[in-house]
This record gives structure tokens, sequence and C-alpha cells, in this order.
């Protein structure tokens, strides 16, 4: 992170603004974007006129796309550097019922690996190279210079935090920030399934996963994933059990063939995300789904 830049400010009395804005218009001014967090250190969802996703956007890594919502909308996507936008009234409501602020790691350019606990900062120790380390509640954040794809479990007690994600920002930690290294790279990298029996004459074989594949033309699987993020995008309520019931119906179909890659697994959690749902409940709502099915 480069050094805060000074925030002008006109001359007479100034409002006085809540603490964690004070913080996150320093952040901002770093080249971080930044956004208010609420209870249970959530972003805030969003308004009733972008419910649904009916106001078109579409996040990427800075922006919520063609949204122009004035509100705190689009979870990680809200994220922003503007400080117009930060102290605009519908932001400054949203941080006075902030509880800590959290910004978009990969829209800095960076990559947060969250140690959940005291196993995952050992082995951290011995297998990452050291760079700047932020004490958390349970564990630590250790920040490299570098975006990736965030993934969650990569191992025990151990998640990525980068694109298309958020962190809580806890400080500006200790140490030097090292440049993200291939061995957190690797962390994301799915590996692939056992191999299994050759198939049966007529069957088409599959990739890596080595099992049996149905699917005739890669078309074929780029059209079930199409559709699978369409019912996501077009929940209209129930989004935790729509997006559960859209990964298992996903997995029966194509998770034993080894078609699927993680491109297509992050085109589902974008999807989720753009819902509201969290990195970690997409996670989650896969690993229970592999779980059901005995992948």
């Amino acid at each position: 992170m480069t050094q805060p830049t000074t925030i002008r400010r006109v001359p007479g009395p100034q409002p006085r603004l809540p603490e964690p804005l004070r913080t996150a218009l320093e952040l901002a001014a770093t080249g971080v974007p930044v956004l208010p967090l609420r209870r249970g250190k959530v972003p805030f969802g969003n308004c009733h006129r972008c419910a649904g996703n009916a106001c078109g956007g579409r996040p990427t890594m800075k922006t919520p796309g063609p949204c122009r919502c004035p509100g705190v909308c689009h979870a990680w996507a809200a994220a922003t550097t503007d400080p117009a936008v930060i102290a605009s009234p519908p932001w400054l409501a949203a941080w006075r019922r902030a509880v800590c602020i959290g910004y978009h790691p990969g829209g800095a350019g960076l990559t947060v690996v969250d140690l959940d606990d005291a196993d995952a900062i050992a082995w951290a120790r011995t297998a990452l190279p050291a760079t700047r380390t932020v004490p958390t509640t349970r564990g630590e954040h250790w920040i490299y210079r570098g975006a990736m794809r965030s993934v969650n479990a990569v191992r025990p007690g151990v998640d990525i935090k980068s694109a298309l994600a958020y962190a809580r920002y806890l400080g500006p930690g200790t140490g030097t920030m090292a440049d993200l290294p291939d061995a957190v790279r690797a962390l994301a990298v799915k590996e692939p399934s056992p191999a299994r029996p050759a198939p049966p004459a007529g069957v088409v074989p599959a990739g890596v996963g080595g099992g049996e594949c149905p699917h005739r033309t890669p078309a074929y699987l780029d059209r079930g994933i199409a559709m699978a993020e369409q019912r996501i995008t077009a929940a209209s309520s129930a989004v935790h059990a729509t997006v559960y019931r859209t990964f298992l119906a996903v997995l029966s179909r194509h998770g034993r063939c080894g078609c699927l890659t993680d491109t297509h697994v992050a085109r589902l959690f974008a999807a989720a995300q753009r819902k509201g749902e969290t990195a970690r409940h997409c996670a989650d709502a896969w690993t229970n789904a592999r779980t059901r099915l005995g992948l």
C-alpha cells in the first residue's frame, strides 16, 4: 500500500464523522477500495431497486458495472476509492451503522491469506514467504502484493481473499509486504481427480477427471453453466437455497467426469456473489453439494 495522501477539507467547522469513515477515507486515499460492513461483519445488502439484480449491475473487479445506485449495493463490488461516494449521504448512513471497515483486496492489487487458527499460522510460517501480517480475532492475515482468484478452504483454516471478495480491515499490520508467491497461487489450483478405469466404448473420455463424460462438445457444458448462472440471477427469494440447489444440479451432471474447471466454478461463485452471497457461503454450499453427491 502506498502512503496516504492528504484529504482536503473546506475551511470552517467540520461535521463529526463516524470513526470508521475517517479511517476509510485515509485508506481510499492510498488506492484501497473500501466499504462499510454491518453487524456480522458482512456487507450491506442491495437496496430494493437493485434487489434481484434488477438494476442490471454486473460487478467486475472494481465497480458494480452499469448500476449507478447511490447506496452501498453489490457487496464487495461497492468498494470504492472515491471520497465523494464514501462520504455521500447514503453511505454516511451506512457508516453510522457499520461495525467495521471492509476492503476489496483484488481492487487494490493485493491478496490476503486468511489464517483462521494457530495450526494454520504454523503451517504458513513453514510454507509461505514472510510478508505483512495483521492479527485477527483467532489468527492472522498475511497480505501479499498481487491479485488472484479468491478461494475458501484451500487447506484447513486457510482462505484466500483477493479478486471478487472482501476482507476486513484490522489495521496496517507489521512487516514488509512481499510479492504474491507461486506457493499461494498454487493453493487455488484444483488438483485433478484420481484416474479411473477406461470408459466403455462410445463414451467420450474426460480430460483431467478421467471419468465417463457424456458431453459431446464443450458448448454443452458452457450452456449448462450459463443456465445455472441465469437460475441464480433470477432468484427473487431464498437465495441461499437456490445457490445450493443450483450447485448440486451442476455437480450431479458435470461433477464426475472432470470437465468442470476453476473458470466454470468462478462463474458460478460470481453469480452467487452478485446476489449478495459471501465467498464463504459459496464455498460452503459447493462443499455441501459435493459431500451430498459423494464427490
